[in-house]
């Protein structure tokens, strides 16, 4: 296992941004350029390099207002072009590459809650633009577990045929995401994979970073949201470039995540122990959680190639060495649906 510690952020975008030859061969299934939307954010960076990587005879397009341009630079490095764009503006996408395959990534979580409008414009009216927009196309489009009612902790999660209950406007605007893609595909017979994905995890963020950065502060972790499940981000890229051959009208949903239903509190003590650090814990557990099945997944494509421990060591490691994190909470415990 390489030692990602040593690494600068370009560095590790290679490391996450391996696919496996699986992902290769899905894409050779599949005829014409690919375009990515929403390119610059958490995952987008990493997916679009490992499509270029999985399929390095097609054009590669990487789509997103980058106002981060550092990394736009490091897309841009690996072969693959990038176009500034805010998709909320519909006459900009008469602009936009042809292609006959598309990720969509564009969504608003951070401050969804102080900005109800923009969140709900992010999340249905840009879906419904690029929906129209790429109907000759094959979509997979990200969308999040969040649309899950809370479920049992022992029960194993949410299956694609739990009905959806998003708790909140964030999870209900999600929904509504799903919902237009789900309408533009029926109406002009798109092929669409919906991903529900929670909750990936590398270096620079997600629940492990969460969990890492309260224990080296001697900040309490609240435990009532009991359980999560979590994916390395590497291996839910390539789920998700894989899903493009589930597409279909109407659209195919699949779950990504990881096997294990985690228990908050086992996590933290591993995390601990990594970093020569004691946790510190506030409430009880709740006897429900936002928790998902991706048996299917698994049946379909097999199981991920990073384990727990192995995500637990590399990221509590990167963490500890005091590297670049995105300052992007998951909020994975929020229980209200207020973002």
């Amino acid at each position: 296992m390489t030692d990602i510690a040593s690494l600068d952020e370009r560095g590790l975008e290679e490391i996450l941004s391996e696919p496996a030859d699986a992902a290769g061969q899905s894409l050779a299934r599949m005829q014409g350029d690919i375009v990515v939307l929403g390119a610059g954010g958490k995952m987008g960076p990493t997916l679009t390099m490992m499509l270029k990587k999985a399929a390095p005879d097609r054009n590669v397009y990487a789509v997103s207002r980058f106002s981060d341009k550092a990394v736009q630079r490091r897309i841009e490095q690996a072969a693959i072009t990038t176009i500034e764009a805010d998709l909320l503006d519909h006459s900009q996408y008469s602009r936009l590459p042809s292609a006959q395959n598309v990720f969509f990534l564009v969504g608003m979580k951070f401050g969804a809650t102080g900005d109800s409008p923009l969140t709900w414009a992010q999340n249905c009216y840009v879906p419904s633009l690029a929906a129209r927009h790429y109907k000759e196309a094959r979509v997979v489009v990200f969308s999040t577990g969040n649309v899950y009612p809370f479920v049992t902790i022992n029960g194993g999660g949410a299956t694609e045929e739990t009905p959806p209950e998003p708790v909140g406007e964030y999870a209900q605007s999600c929904l509504g995401r799903e919902r237009m893609f789900q309408y533009f595909s029926q109406l002009y017979d798109t092929p669409v994979t919906i991903v529900r994905l929670n909750y990936a995890n590398e270096p620079r963020y997600g629940i492990i970073v969460d969990l890492a950065q309260k224990i080296l502060n001697d900040k309490p972790i609240d435990l009532t949201m009991g359980a999560v499940n979590l994916i390395y981000q590497r291996d839910a890229n390539d789920y998700i470039i894989r899903s493009i051959a589930l597409a279909k009208s109407p659209p195919a949903i699949l779950n990504v995540t990881g096997p294990e239903t985690i228990l908050i509190r086992s996590l933290a003590e591993r995390i601990a122990g990594v970093l020569g650090r004691k946790p510190q814990f506030t409430s009880r557990e709740a006897d429900s959680a936002l928790l998902s099945n991706a048996s299917r997944c698994f049946k379909e494509f097999g199981y991920p190639r990073t384990t727990l421990d192995q995500m637990v060591s590399m990221i509590a490691g990167w963490v500890d060495s005091g590297r670049k994190v995105l300052n992007k909470p998951t909020k994975y415990d929020v229980c209200n649906g207020k973002f």
